[in-house]
């Protein structure tokens, strides 16, 4: 298992275990699955509802707390002075631990300045190791690091073969920033594991297409967070260390850039409305 080094000293595994839209019944014999495989990096968030089944898991298992990375982020209608904290509390109950390894802010819209102060106190409490935001646009987190008492130490966006997120890398880099990949697979669009480039890659190394992208974000110093339910997967997915892309292989991936999310764009009006609306649903 390799590692990062966050500006503040702290160690990062270079490839984690995520769990968004892993179901609560399912969540915990994955959590435990990765685990088994290697996996010491689990990530979580209040908004995937799984923080108490990642939780069970952890206690269950036979590894030492200080040896998994443990990550959660802070929901937007959990966003303000002193709710922020208090959420966070609330989450280290879920995840039957008295501290996390990092926590941050998961969407760059609401009074996220008043929550980040929130993750400051944490982390100078010690209750968090690390802090910092998620799906923050360069100039979102330019404005952070210029104006917080604590730069972000972490953002976590979206980051994969056909959005590869050159530019928030420049800026990202010039500010110590470490970069974390979600959803590194796209989950499957544009073809992406029909991809003749990849596949092409792959057999060359006589690794899937999936370890090639997993493989081609480490080599960028990207953290990667790849999800699965299945056992198999999983272990080939924690399985991206005995090989190395070669400079022909990184610029025929360079090439796939797009340059365009897979998903939406957090500067369209409309995606805001929907935050804002969802934030409503859910009170109900």
């Amino acid at each position: 298992m390799e590692m990062f080094k966050l500006y503040n000293g702290v160690e990062i595994p270079a490839n984690g275990f995520g769990v968004y839209q892993v179901s609560q019944a399912d969540c915990k014999d994955s959590v435990l699955m990765a685990l088994k495989a290697g996996y010491r990096h689990i990530d979580t968030a209040q908004s995937y509802f799984n923080e108490s089944e990642v939780g069970e898991a952890l206690e269950s298992c036979d590894i030492p707390r200080e040896e998994i990375f443990l990550t959660t982020k802070v929901w937007i209608d959990n966003y303000g002075e002193g709710k922020t904290y208090d959420s966070v509390v609330e989450s280290l109950r879920k995840l039957k631990t008295d501290y996390l390894d990092l926590i941050l802010l998961h969407q760059p819209v609401g009074d996220y300045y008043s929550a980040y102060r929130d993750l400051e106190k944490l982390y100078e409490e010690g209750k968090v190791k690390a802090i910092g935001v998620s799906n923050f646009y360069p100039d979102r987190l330019v404005d952070l690091c210029m104006f917080a008492k604590i730069k972000p130490i972490v953002n976590q966006i979206e980051v994969n073969v056909f959005h590869q997120q050159t530019e928030a890398k420049k800026w990202a880099d010039k500010y110590g920033v470490v970069l974390e990949a979600w959803a590194p697979f796209a989950e499957g669009r544009n073809n992406m594991f029909q991809n003749e480039t990849l596949m092409a890659i792959g057999a060359k190394h006589q690794k899937s297409v999936a370890q090639v992208i997993l493989r081609w974000l480490y080599q960028r110093g990207i953290v990667s967070l790849a999800k699965s339910v299945h056992e198999e997967r999983i272990k080939e997915n924690f399985d991206i260390y005995t090989f190395e892309l070669d400079e022909e292989d990184m610029n025929k991936i360079a090439a796939l850039d797009t340059g365009t999310s897979s998903f939406f764009s957090h500067q369209d009006p409309a995606i805001i409305e929907w935050f804002g609306q969802l934030i409503i649903e859910r009170r109900k």
